[in-house]
């Protein structure tokens, strides 16, 4: 085969670091077009057609996309959630999906914890609080905040990023962790530091003795308003959730009558339903919440990470090799 005809036609839709996207264009016929941008929206769609390789993310491959690619083989995704893809036409296509496990593990579950921090020791609203002036004497007890060492987490979701932030917890602050996840872990053999320190428990339960409860759950049906009325109104008063997962495991109206009218003191929020947040949505502005614009694995050296192992997955795949981090999607 000559090296013209081995060439195959990538569309990358959101735009790669330099050099990745140099290798790309090294071995492939590479088209970038983010659709997201008006004036690159035609040139998407154009190349979409030809496309034997997709890669990039935070847009949704439905079934109508996937329909006008019919020569695609692989879709490398620069993210580790995969909830914009639609899994069933992929897998009844026999197009692979990869993604980028691993990589953004412990920058996502430094976010998480800095979350965690930050809302329970309520350090955006105090810093605004000196920022505008309005620090004139020693605060009292209505802007203290609330210790971390010591307290009760519960977990829901105990995969890497889960796991990540109970070393945190368990190791760092001497806080007694409960996880949530679909199978017990065995800690023996996938966290051996952390056997003793932390245990399985049903939702209920762990929803019951946790002081902070922190979600890092993808988002699928079984997960998706996981997070509804019920589920607070079983949270110990005075509280605090942490969502660093995806937005729509939480039912937004039950959190917000949560934090106005129910148990939660607090909340801290990196995710939400609908992403950017409209400027309407309560949740911006409100007083118990710290909002963050989805910055769980936004770092310079991680996203570059990310964007390195959705390259290497996408060339291996087009060159008929197994790629590094393919995901399973029948595993929904």
């Amino acid at each position: 085969m000559s090296d013209t005809a081995a060439r195959k036609k990538v569309l990358v839709f959101r735009e790669l670091p330099a050099d990745q996207l140099a290798l790309l264009q090294a071995a492939h016929v590479v088209t970038v077009a983010n659709p997201r941008i008006a004036t690159q929206k035609a040139a998407f769609d154009a190349a979409l057609p030809q496309a034997q390789g997709l890669i990039g993310s935070s847009y949704p491959i439905d079934a109508a996309l996937l329909a006008r690619a019919p020569r695609l083989e692989v879709v490398s995704s620069v993210s580790v959630g995969v909830d914009n893809y639609d899994l069933a036409t992929l897998q009844s296509r026999g197009i692979l999906l990869c993604h980028t496990p691993g990589v953004l593990t412990e920058t996502t579950a430094d976010t998480l914890f800095a979350l965690l921090m930050a809302t329970c020791r309520r350090v955006v609203e105090l810093s605004n609080l000196v920022r505008e002036g309005r620090w004139t004497k020693n605060i009292g007890e209505d802007l203290f905040g609330t210790d971390v060492h010591g307290k009760t987490l519960g977990l829901l979701g105990f995969g890497r990023i889960g796991q990540a932030v109970a070393r945190r917890a368990a190791l760092g602050f001497g806080m007694p962790v409960l996880y949530h996840a679909r199978h017990a872990v065995d800690m023996a053999q996938q966290a051996p530091e952390l056997a003793g320190r932390v245990r399985h428990a049903a939702l209920d339960s762990l929803l019951a003795q946790a002081d902070i409860v922190v979600a890092a759950l993808p988002l699928s049906p079984a997960t998706r308003g996981l997070m509804g009325a019920r589920e607070f109104a079983l949270m110990k008063p005075g509280a605090i959730f942490i969502n660093g997962g995806r937005g729509a495991t939480v039912d937004e109206g039950a959190l917000l009558q949560a934090l106005d009218h129910g148990p939660l003191r607090a909340a801290g929020l990196d995710v939400f339903a609908t992403e950017p947040l409209p400027p309407d949505s309560p949740l911006r502005t409100h007083p118990k919440v710290t909002p963050l614009p989805h910055i769980g694995s936004a770092t310079h050296e991680t996203r570059h990470a990310m964007a390195a192992l959705a390259t290497r997955n996408l060339l291996q795949a087009l060159a008929g090799q197994r790629p590094a981090a393919v995901y399973d999607t029948q595993a929904r």
